[in-house]
């Protein structure tokens, strides 16, 4: 019997500073009305969907950011998306940022922050929850940037590794799902940990802007899309997997963010590309059997991985210069 996952990848127009969250959830809602319409049972918000990419602005006091986080989830805010996931026994995937009471890596019991995703079943039980590893930008402020890209300041790297979790979705009884954020996808080691976990279905939010304020020359505006592009198809075939990536779009606080949300199956192909740079829905039918070819074949880990030769990988940070020869 075929394995068979309708998705929806949920784009996001901008969303304002001044706006309300109740603005971007009832946006968020009327999606997965339109998601319940076509037959969709999963679908995947962007990035921290709920507010604007609030890293871009810059606050002495870390603690007049706490404003844009969630303490709990549901937050009262999301009520209204979970009771939408019940409604339409749609299952979906949530960015947002949050503030955890836990402990530190020194066992110091501190509000923590971070930048969080979980995953949520049709009967709007929280079934895996991921934080960001990989954050970009920087911590202080720098006068010479136009943009400011604070992630680095107001969130703590994630501490809960890149979980995959096998549960029924839709129709399909068992469907091994993983997530991650924006930046993690640049990082072949990111899907490749998910890989190693039989992943079949990746979802991943951003909010990427359409301009590199620093690089523009590694990253010049006309491969911004490319490079977003390259590294998520990259990964899913390097994987055998089927991923969801949706993103921000358009003109937010002032700042354009591309958008160009994809969905992508195991053979690295996109199959439905966002076109508009406002809210829009995309679909597709994912046949799950398709992740099995790659895995059994050139991706068969347990036949041709040598993770012998790969120790740079786990005990080597910076790259380092190589010997010279002749010396």
């Amino acid at each position: 019997m075929t394995r068979l996952l309708t998705v929806a990848a949920a784009q996001l127009g901008p969303i304002q500073k001044a706006e309300g969250r109740d603005v971007a959830v009832g946006r968020m809602v009327r999606l997965m009305e339109r998601a319940h319409a076509r037959g969709v049972q999963l679908v995947v918000f962007p990035e921290l969907a709920m507010t604007t990419f609030f890293p871009r602005h810059y606050h002495e006091n870390t603690a007049e950011a706490d404003h844009w986080f969630e303490e709990t989830m549901p937050s009262e805010a999301t009520v209204p998306l979970f009771e939408a996931a019940r409604r339409y026994g749609i299952g979906f995937h949530l960015g947002y940022a949050e503030i955890a009471h836990e402990p530190d890596e020194t066992g110091t019991l501190r509000r923590r922050h971070f930048n969080t995703a979980i995953l949520v079943a049709p009967s709007g039980e929280i079934l895996l929850k991921y934080r960001k590893v990989h954050l970009p930008g920087h911590a202080d402020f720098k006068p010479e940037r136009r943009v400011q890209h604070l992630e680095k300041r107001y969130f703590d790297v994630g501490n809960l590794g890149f979980p995959v979790i096998r549960a029924p979705m839709g129709g399909v009884d068992g469907l091994n799902m993983g997530m991650m954020i924006c930046n993690d996808r640049r990082w072949p080691e990111a899907w490749r940990v998910l890989g190693l976990q039989s992943v079949e279905l990746v979802m991943l939010g951003y909010n990427t802007p359409s301009l590199n304020q620093e690089n523009s020359g590694f990253e010049a505006h006309h491969l911004r899309v490319f490079h977003s592009h390259l590294s998520i198809q990259a990964g899913c075939y390097q994987n055998a997997t089927f991923a969801v990536a949706t993103a921000k779009a358009g003109v937010e606080d002032g700042h354009e963010l591309f958008g160009h949300s994809i969905i992508v199956n195991p053979m690295g192909e996109i199959v439905a590309m966002a076109t508009s740079w406002g809210d829009e829905l995309i679909t597709a039918d994912c046949d799950l059997d398709m992740c099995t070819l790659g895995r059994t074949t050139i991706f068969d880990f347990a036949a041709h991985r040598r993770p012998e030769a790969y120790g740079r990988i786990v005990e080597q940070t910076a790259a380092v210069a190589p010997p010279v020869w002749g010396e």
